[in-house]
């Protein structure tokens, strides 16, 4: 008999399938939930061929791979799962969606099952009181692919209990993950902090910028992906719908505000690779075939001012989200840096870069950009005086 607690994920969709083989790997009996027909059942399918061809290439054990898809189960509803430790949800990012959900789980749940949301965008404490025992509610964000991505964030809201989100924690190391904390702010750590890698790329490439050489002057910084073929690669729509999100969460703040570039490319059907067109143009293979940036340009570009140089206006704003962020009290400065290293594979934390620029010189970038593009967008964070 399995000593484990049972696991129960409620939507199997990627993001729900692969939490739900994360638990099962970690060697819980895992029941996964889905408001479409048959829609669970097809998902422990794929995820057992999955596996089968994982063992098949010796990447794991013949018996483990038939172990993992053995603990997976596919339930009617939500409000048939047997009682679990926690029950994860990964449906829609729709708010009157989830609050209708966490009202059958919080009925039909026992008072101590953690009841944790996937979602990367809506706020916890709008979905917690929709639950008996709202202090049992919290986010688990994990990064897609979940098998393979090894951050979760781990979100409390205001009324979530000191020990769920230890508890929590505990158990998302148990399945080999890192987590991170972070108070219940729009877009948590990694989605707040990212907004300006993207907002300022597409600012630039709006102002007579080429995208080709905007994304070569991040990727000399380290970066993995520029900007540009970042979003493309994600979906504008996608990207945009997110960014959205943060800035109407927090009062249309101008930081977070969207840019008609990003909009018109959305309006348009651009979309990125699964078009076959969005920042750039793509051939049959994926491959982008208008992404080469002239060296010489890439090179006065990285010589250039503040106001002209992508990397540092980059920079500056990364480092300010975070401090921001931080001075706050919604997450510390190792979780921060850990969330965008390991979440969206940043050369540096922002913190740790803005200790290595000089955050006074990150205040005066900022200061300088302010002064060109005035509207709040590039304000200061208070907490870059006092830092050292």
């Amino acid at each position: 008999m399995n000593a484990l607690p049972t696991v129960g994920v409620i939507g199997a969709g990627a993001m729900g399938a692969g939490i739900a083989q994360v638990a099962a790997t970690a060697g819980h009996p895992v029941c996964l939930v889905d408001a479409v027909e048959g829609a669970a059942e097809r998902a422990c399918g794929r995820i057992a061929t999955s596996l089968q061809k994982r063992a098949a290439a010796g990447k794991m054990a013949a018996d483990e791979a038939t172990a993992i898809a053995a603990r997976l189960t596919p339930i009617g509803s939500a409000a048939e799962l047997p009682p679990c430790a926690v029950v994860i949800e990964a449906i829609v990012e729709d708010l009157d969606v989830k609050l209708a959900l966490f009202e059958v789980l919080g009925r039909s749940q026992p008072a101590d099952t953690m009841l944790a949301t996937n979602t990367s965008s809506l706020s916890i404490d709008a979905i917690a009181p929709a639950a008996a025992h709202p202090g049992r509610v919290l986010g688990l964000h994990f990064f897609n692919p979940p098998p393979a991505m090894k951050l979760v964030e781990v979100i409390r809201g205001q009324v979530t209990h000191p020990d769920v989100l230890e508890r929590a924690t505990r158990l998302v190391k148990e399945w080999g993950k890192v987590p991170v904390r972070c108070a219940s702010t729009p877009g948590f750590i990694v989605n707040r902090v990212a907004r300006p890698f993207y907002g300022e790329a597409q600012r630039m490439v709006a102002e007579g910028a080429s995208p080709a050489v905007v994304d070569a002057c991040l990727r000399s910084a380290g970066f993995r992906m520029g900007p540009l073929e970042l979003t493309d690669l994600i979906g504008q729509d996608v990207n945009l719908a997110v960014g959205t999100s943060v800035w109407r969460q927090t009062q249309r703040d101008p930081r977070y505000a969207p840019t008609a570039f990003q909009e018109e490319l959305v309006g348009a059907g651009r979309l990125g690779r699964k078009t076959g067109r969005g920042v750039y143009t793509y051939a049959a293979d994926g491959t982008a075939v208008d992404a080469v940036a002239d060296p010489a340009d890439v090179e006065r570009m990285l010589a250039a001012g503040t106001v002209g140089n992508p990397v540092t206006r980059t920079l500056a704003m990364l480092v300010n989200e975070a401090v921001d962020l931080v001075d706050r009290g919604e997450a510390g400065p190792a979780d921060v840096d850990l969330a965008m290293t390991l979440g969206t594979g940043y050369p540096k934390g922002p913190i740790a870069w803005g200790r290595e620029i000089g955050f006074t010189r990150v205040r005066d970038h900022l200061r300088e950009l302010d002064a060109a593009y005035p509207g709040g967008r590039y304000r200061p964070s208070p907490a870059l005086d006092t830092l050292s």
